[in-house]
């Protein structure tokens, strides 16, 4: 990054933690933010249709006051902390964060057959979301203080790798597949970001290629079934097929603007599963039709378009890897989430980013987007912004 000129001047001021509030408030990313308020609303819209109106209005109020609680997180993760107090506290929030997974797996909530929460009375946590935001700062603390672009061999991959493999295996115990997935995927995405020689990252892809046996047969039985189903739903359509069945269904029979609010047969009916968590892309898509899908997807693309501006005027390596790794986040939950209820990627039970009803991954996702507005604020080159 460019450290002369306005960057100067900037220094001279001890930096951006020295910036009174106004200053503050002034170099908020407000454009985000909006991005992001639209998109929720949107999503309140097809959650109150999902959860059946007012037959279920608790769950909809409930989405309301935690999204509320994210919101107040994302102001304060960006505005409160001072300029390095991520990279300091890092290791420390991810070593807590591998704590709770061990809690978890002796003394979690059981749920659907998966033990992946801690009942902490007024809130219901799942803690390998915590893990997601950790990870990102652990592994872009890691790079920040190795700062070899582009030349990171095995000796330097193998801590991160550790990293990354630690809290998948603890993950997968639960077990949750999709969140395990999701963690390699940003995981390996910063890793790459940060510099990996092509000779290791060649090895790698034959690896994991080679390894597929032994992660099929490392597979559960319903694990195997989810992903045989995704190229055959139509041999249990009454069983394992009947999730992707009935959001193909839903989906294509919104065709292009959609049968209206609340109108839509699928969810108003109850065909249509887990239509307020992992299914309520097909919900909007059913309702609005193609028009309504495409314009979620318009804001989700305009939400990565505006964080990648952020991790352009980035000061340092912590500063991009943290901005990578949060856009990463949101961007595989989205693609995952959207390409289950397609058809074209097997059922995983991860969520839709800000529109999915459940309050540990609306904290986790404000947490993320906090991160990217903390790295727009001190940002050397500000004036850039957007």
């Amino acid at each position: 990054m460019n450290d002369s000129g306005s960057g100067n001047a900037w220094l001279s001021r001890g930096g951006t933690g020295s910036l009174n509030w106004p200053e503050r408030l002034r170099r908020f990313p407000w454009s985000l933010l909006l991005l992001l308020l639209l998109t929720i609303s949107l999503g309140f819209g097809v959650l109150f249709s999902a959860v059946g109106g007012e037959h279920n209005l608790w769950l909809f109020w409930r989405q309301i006051i935690q999204t509320g609680f994210g919101l107040s997180i994302l102001f304060g993760v960006a505005l409160v902390a001072g300029e390095k107090i991520y990279r300091r506290f890092a290791y420390l929030f991810y070593t807590g964060s591998l704590l709770l997974l061990a809690i978890t797996m002796i003394m979690g909530s059981v749920g659907m057959g998966a033990r992946r929460w801690l009942e902490l009375g007024f809130f219901r946590l799942q803690t390998s979301e915590l893990m997601k935001v950790a990870l990102i700062l652990a592994l872009a603390r890691y790079f920040h203080d190795r700062a070899k672009a582009g030349s990171q061999g095995w000796r330097d991959l193998g801590i991160p790798f550790l990293m990354i493999l630690v809290p998948m295996a603890m993950i997968v115990k639960q077990p949750d597949l999709g969140t395990a997935v999701l963690l390699a995927g940003v995981g390996m995405g910063m890793i790459i970001v940060a510099g990996i020689s092509w000779k290791v990252l060649l090895t790698l892809v034959i690896g994991f290629g080679a390894s597929m046996p032994l992660a099929w047969n490392g597979l559960h039985a319903y694990q195997k079934q989810r992903i045989i189903t995704l190229f055959s739903p139509e041999r249990d359509p009454l069983g394992s097929g009947y999730h992707i069945i009935q959001s193909k269904i839903a989906v294509g029979s919104g065709a292009l603007t959609g049968k209206g609010f609340m109108a839509g047969s699928q969810s108003q009916l109850d065909f249509l599963p887990e239509r307020h968590t992992d299914f309520i892309f097909s919900v909007l898509a059913e309702e609005w039709g193609f028009f309504g899908g495409v314009t979620l997807l318009v804001l989700y693309v305009l939400i990565i378009l505006r964080a990648f501006l952020i991790a352009e005027m980035a000061n340092d390596r912590f500063g991009l890897l943290t901005v990578v790794g949060a856009t990463l986040l949101f961007a595989i939950q989205v693609v995952v989430n959207v390409g289950m209820v397609l058809g074209l990627l097997p059922v995983v039970g991860v969520p839709l980013p800000l529109i999915s009803y459940g309050g540990s991954s609306m904290v986790t996702i404000m947490i993320a987007m906090g991160l990217l507005a903390h790295v727009n604020l001190h940002s050397r080159q500000h004036g850039r912004s957007v």
